[in-house]
């Protein structure tokens, strides 16, 4: 078994550096970077076992505490991006993986699928070696998640682009003339609400491969007039924690699966993966030495489909003060919390009261999948991270105001604007004779027409529908949103009836299994509503893109497809471009279908 708080974390993630900065009157106004996508060995697990095969980011980066030079850089997760509010910032993603894929491709998925291999029937090829023309030529694009960007610049699943200098049909660049073909720029212009963002891979039906390859990384957003920022933990205090699961052999070397359910449909697609050992910011069960004070963690959920319901074991509270979006109104004490994938926490930990030499746990108890299936195992999966206190003063707890986040006003929702459509949206499960075959997005694939078209300023509620046996965390490209309620549901009856609403639809004719051949008719939920409804948890009152929709439930969110900071346009046309998406944050559900069209439209020019 390998050994648990050997591995040392020593501080936050490196940051990246900028190739050049752009300064008018003597104010920094943009920022230039280049970011080339890499594959190298990195050392994960501790001292003295082998060292692990994975793609990261490489680029020219700093310590994120001293600011020291680091020089060239190549590490999974990759540095941080720390980016200020009102600063532009424009990356060059440069794509070098010229080896194959680290892990079976499953070409009978709606994939990027670069080298135009024709699909291959059963019976299938047994991975390895799979099959050539689905390996080679890795196609690939990074996806700002929570980003206020162009379409233009986020990354679409469609957007990817390899090597070899193949192009998806969402594929943009700024500078096309002198943009290398092997290489996209992108424009972010970091004019939303502090707080913490992510980067990843986005590929079509290949995010959970090229994620579980190392492809991800923090991008921080700051802004010099946040009057909260000055009373947090900073610097060495300031801890971003990413938690992923993997699987390792022998040798070093990461598993994943390669065999599916359903070999007669995905010879090598499983509906979720689950490993056997956690790590945090690339480090296999690290510990972390803490002085005797305050830490800010920005915690993230990097699995494909783990959730992690945190607490510690002593049993000491934490204060949860932002999520996705940014500030909660109001901090919230807690004693655990459920992050599920693509979700983000800030949450303050004080460790002043604790002797020195006390260790400290955190621990994870979600089953997987969540909420009802395998329970975790304590030894393995149900810890995360160790913390040994120090005889070190660390940060001095401050007093913050009563309200942290001006956008959010008194009682919740605040997002009060007159709703200008409502959407009924159900969560669909396709099943095989061994389980799931796909999931998918109110009974349609991802190739089907754009149905979610919301007109660029207007406010829309969408009400979700779930009647599959998983919570989905539900992730919207472009737009924050406010949770407005779960309620429990007949889920049974609701799904039969809303099958048998749409049969004439279904793509077999007779309302089984739930795939669409166009958009379903809309069948309300309220007759089938069981109990009373429940707003949103505490720690869930703020600026959402990524809330868990839990199975057996009507989930509620509210909208405005506009800036959350008040703005009445973003700085730039949302309405150009390829589109955005929306999709389940679960990537192995995202790879097969669980992902659609969000196209914003202008307004109707008034007569």
């Amino acid at each position: 078994m390998i050994p648990k708080w050997v591995n040392q974390l020593d501080g936050p993630p490196p940051v990246w550096v900028p190739s050049e900065e752009t300064y008018v009157d003597g104010n920094l106004v943009s920022q230039n970077y280049t970011i080339e996508m890499k594959s190298f060995s990195q050392q994960i697990l501790p001292a003295g076992y082998p060292s692990t095969h994975v793609w990261g980011y490489a680029g020219n980066a700093r310590d994120a505490v001293t600011g020291a030079d680091l020089g060239y850089v190549m590490s999974s997760p990759g540095a941080s991006f720390e980016a200020t509010r009102y600063v532009d910032n424009y990356v060059k993603w440069v794509n070098t993986i010229t080896e194959d894929h680290m892990f079976a491709v499953d070409p009978t998925l709606h994939w990027a699928n670069p080298n135009d291999f024709e699909m291959p029937e059963s019976p299938f090829e047994p991975y390895p070696p799979g099959y050539e023309e689905a390996q080679t030529n890795v196609p690939l694009v990074t996806h700002l998640h929570g980003g206020e960007v162009q379409s233009t610049s986020d990354g679409g699943p469609d957007a990817w682009f390899t090597v070899e200098g193949n192009h998806g049909m969402g594929y943009s660049t700024l500078y096309p003339e002198t943009t290398e073909p092997n290489a996209a720029i992108y424009h972010y212009p970091n004019e939303q609400l502090p707080t913490t963002l992510w980067y990843h891979d986005h590929a079509l039906g290949v995010t959970r491969t090229n994620v579980m390859s190392g492809l991800a990384g923090f991008y921080l957003l700051t802004d010099p007039q946040d009057t909260v920022a000055p009373l947090l933990p900073s610097e060495k205090y300031d801890m971003p924690l990413v938690f992923q699961d993997r699987i390792f052999n022998l040798d070093g070397s990461m598993w994943f699966d390669s065999v599916g359910l359903n070999v007669d449909e995905h010879p090598y697609w499983m509906p979720e993966f689950f490993g056997n050992t956690i790590m945090v910011n690339g480090k296999v069960w690290p510990n972390m030495n803490v002085d005797q004070g305050q830490y800010l963690f920005r915690l993230l959920d990097g699995s494909n489909a783990r959730f992690y319901t945190i607490s510690f074991s002593n049993g000491m509270p934490f204060t949860v003060i932002g999520t996705d979006g940014g500030y909660l109104r109001a901090p919230a004490t807690v004693t655990k919390l459920t992050v599920a994938p693509g979700e983000r926490y800030m949450v303050l930990v004080d460790f002043s009261n604790l002797a020195p030499g006390t260790k400290v746990v955190l621990l994870n108890s979600a089953k997987t999948p969540f909420p009802t299936g395998a329970p975790i195992h304590g030894a393995t999966t149900g810890q995360l991270i160790q913390f040994t206190v120090t005889g070190n003063q660390g940060f001095v707890p401050q007093m913050l105001p009563s309200v942290l986040n001006p956008t959010l006003t008194a009682g919740f929702p605040s997002l009060t604007d007159p709703v200008d459509k409502t959407r009924i949206l159900v969560l669909t499960e396709v099943m095989g004779p061994a389980g799931p075959l796909e999931i998918l997005l109110n009974g349609q694939k991802w190739h089907e027409d754009p149905s979610e078209m919301p007109v660029m300023g207007t406010t829309e509620e969408w009400i979700i529908v779930n009647p599959t046996a998983d919570t989905h965390p539900i992730h919207l490209h472009l737009a924050q949103f406010q949770l407005i309620s779960r309620q429990k549901v007949d889920a049974v009856a609701y799904n039969n009836d809303w099958m048998m609403l749409n049969a004439g639809l279904s793509h077999h004719g007779d309302g089984m299994p739930p795939y669409m051949d166009g958009v379903p008719a809309e069948l309300d939920p309220t007759e089938y509503l069981k109990g009373k409804a429940k707003g949103a948890n505490p720690w869930e009152m703020g600026w959402k893109d990524t809330v868990q929709m839990h199975p057996g439930e009507v989930t509620i969110i509210r909208v405005k497809f506009a800036p959350i900071d008040g703005s009445l346009e973003y700085p730039f046309d949302p309405t150009v471009g390829p589109g955005y998406v929306w999709h389940c944050h679960i990537l192995d559900h995202e790879d097969n279908e669980m992902m659609r069209p969000l196209i914003v439209v202008a307004a109707a020019p008034k007569i």
